[in-house]
């Protein structure tokens, strides 16, 4: 990968400063490309000068995608939303992504969708993820698909947000306990991306599912969050009717869960094969990193005890 041009569309996001940072230890020459170059800034100490650019980019718009890959060696495409804005981006806007890349000449693309991707799932989100892949393909033949499961990280909007839930809650209501995630670390996910730019004539044209080393349901990883934050209050899952009633109000802000959500947790979320492992990525437990960032769920933080927060 040393000092060949890599475009990040979205690569400011969650997953994207994990994606550049790998590259920039691999020796590439970075070009983060987003719709605001300035939330991703922060990016700029972790290169050396001048290899990290920041252009501004908008997949729903093909001619700023045009300049934001002229003369990238490779192209990755992390731009992904939910709500009603996902034919825009998930779909259309990865078909825009792939033509431009292909356009330009770019030797390698990724394409990070999701698993459970399919232009006939039930979920909007499933459906724009699966069309989106489509589109890549007919632009882009060779590209690398990478489904990941739920991601987790330092600054992840998921393993976060169900901690909040239990450190406040007197008791963790779980909604379909028993659908099976496969949460998959961020950084592993990062390095998965870097190994397939790195041979496109190998992963080009494959489409990977990248999944952690366990898998959970969701009652025992909410099981896990709580004794994870020093507690030992009692998880409770909630019966279907609760959580379609729940989803029927998604639509209001605040919602807890949305119409769309409900739908993808009736199906489970893991990996229909090894994709890490075909990319030479050894899977990072949970319990692995995890903890040091949850310490500020417990009561009584880092001097918090194994059950003190209960």
């Amino acid at each position: 990968m040393k000092d060949r041009l890599v475009t990040l569309i979205g690569g400011g996001g969650f997953a994207g400063r994990y994606v550049a940072q790998a590259l920039l230890k691999a020796g590439a020459r970075v070009r983060i490309a987003q719709r605001d170059p300035r939330g991703a800034w922060f990016l700029k100490p972790l290169g050396g000068l001048g290899q990290t650019q920041f252009v501004a980019a908008d997949v729903r718009r093909p001619d700023t995608l045009a300049r934001a890959v002229a003369g990238a060696d490779a192209v990755v495409n992390l731009a992904g939303v939910f709500g009603s804005a996902m034919d825009d981006v998930n779909a259309d806007g990865a078909g825009n992504a792939a033509r431009a890349a292909a356009a330009a000449g770019a030797q390698a693309f990724v394409q990070i969708s999701a698993i459970g991707a399919d232009p006939e799932s039930p979920s909007a989100y499933g459906r724009s993820k699966g069309e989106g892949e489509a589109q890549v393909r007919a632009a882009f033949p060779n590209a690398t698909v990478l489904r990941p499961s739920l991601m987790f990280g330092q600054e992840d909007a998921f393993v976060n947000r169900f901690a909040a839930i239990a450190a406040r809650a007197p008791v963790v209501p779980v909604l379909k306990g028993g659908t099976r995630i496969q949460p998959v670390f961020v950084a592993d996910v990062a390095a998965a991306i870097v190994r397939a730019l790195a041979a496109p004539q190998t992963f080009g044209g494959q489409t990977l599912e990248l999944g952690g080393p366990e898998v959970l349901s969701f009652t025992q990883f909410n099981r896990w969050l709580v004794e994870a934050i020093g507690s030992s209050k009692p998880v409770a899952e909630l019966p279907d009717f609760v959580g379609a009633g729940l989803a029927t109000l998604g639509f209001l802000p605040g919602a807890p869960i949305t119409w769309d959500q409900w739908l993808m947790l009736q199906q489970d979320n893991v990996a229909a094969s090894d994709g890490l492992g075909a990319l030479g990525v050894t899977p990072t437990p949970l319990g692995a990193v995890a903890p040091a960032w949850l310490v500020r769920f417990r009561k009584h933080g880092r001097f918090s005890g194994s059950r003190q927060a209960a």
